[in-house]
């Protein structure tokens, strides 16, 4: 029996030991993960009420997603039907994209990812937009609920999201914007401050710019048969819904990018990306380029470009990119 009770106790023994090994291996390779937030949940939550709500959007307010923008998350699906698509560095060196939708609300949109801090101050700019997010770091939380805008993550309203099929979370967290907006506001909803029309005279022929991010990049190529810049993102075509991604317009905005108070689970500081007040920016369209200023005095203001004659600076009809690049002033 002694025998039997101490060759009992040994495999207990070695049993813990495999157990403490495999704890450690599997923390190593947590360590070693990209650098991304990881923020949205691992499935969409049970809606507690089985019927579905009546989408209750304010009049006259857009429909903003952010949308994840790693090599897993793409091709990225809705991208094409968005007025505006905004173009931000995250933790890590990487990138993220805000779409805005006014005139149109496609089918699905998504992946969606969390919200940032400078989110906030960019959306301050529209009259109570809804942000359609996955998620957020803990304590900005109350500043989001807060905010003079409608937020709607999966936590809120788990009816209008789901994951789909062929993507591991958190990359397949998507969007149904007709379950959040009964229809699209229409154009009085983009108070951008962009002005559209003829093209202003100058500028320089252009046929390819890339904006760099410590680890993302977006490069933008003029085509003359789809009359847009075709883009790519991280050295690879962007499609969604099957088609290439090619704006008429593509602003690359330098604005001052900082470290905020907020942080990743991994202990990256999140960048803030100051969108108010004013500094140097390149409008690509029509396949050349113009030197322009932007100007936004206030969070409630839309931004205004101009041309170094402070001239109006009028942007193709159609889609928008902004990129916001570091400044290096």
């Amino acid at each position: 029996m002694r025998h039997g009770a101490r060759t009992r106790r040994a495999a207990l023994t070695a049993a813990l030991i495999a157990a403490t090994a495999a704890a450690s291996l599997t923390a190593g390779c947590t360590r070693q993960r990209p650098a991304d937030d990881a923020r949205a949940p691992a499935r969409t939550p049970t809606p507690r009420v089985t019927v579905t709500p009546t989408p209750t959007p304010v009049a006259g307010s857009p429909l903003a997603v952010k949308i994840d923008n790693v090599s897993a998350a793409r091709p990225q699906t809705g991208l094409g039907a968005a007025d505006v698509v905004y173009a931000e560095q995250v933790e890590g060196g990487l990138s993220r994209l805000m779409a805005v939708y006014a005139t149109r609300l496609p089918k699905s949109v998504g992946p969606v990812r969390s919200a940032r801090e400078s989110d906030l101050e960019l959306l301050r700019q529209f009259h109570e937009p809804t942000l359609a997010y996955s998620g957020a770091q803990r304590k900005l939380l109350p500043l989001i609920g807060r905010a003079p805008l409608r937020a709607e993550s999966p936590d809120d309203t788990a009816s209008a999201y789901y994951r789909g099929a062929g993507r591991a979370a958190p990359h397949n967290l998507y969007l149904r914007p007709a379950r959040l907006l009964s229809s699209a506001p229409g154009r009085t909803a983009l108070t951008t401050g962009f002005r559209y029309g003829p093209a202003p005279s100058g500028g320089s022929p252009a046929t390819t710019r890339t904006v760099r991010y410590p680890a993302a990049r977006f490069a933008f190529t003029w085509s003359g048969t789809r009359g847009g810049w075709l883009v790519a993102m991280d050295g690879t075509p962007a499609t969604t819904d099957g088609g290439r991604l090619a704006p008429p317009t593509v602003v690359v905005q330098y604005v001052r990018v900082r470290s905020s108070k907020y942080h990743d689970v991994l202990g990256n500081h999140t960048p803030y990306t100051e969108t108010v007040g004013s500094g140097r920016a390149e409008v690509l369209r029509d396949g050349r380029s113009y030197a322009a200023r932007w100007s936004r005095p206030g969070a409630t203001d839309g931004t205004e470009f101009t041309t170094a004659d402070g001239g109006p600076l009028n942007f193709a009809d159609g889609q928008v990119w902004v990129v916001f690049a570091p400044s290096s002033g």
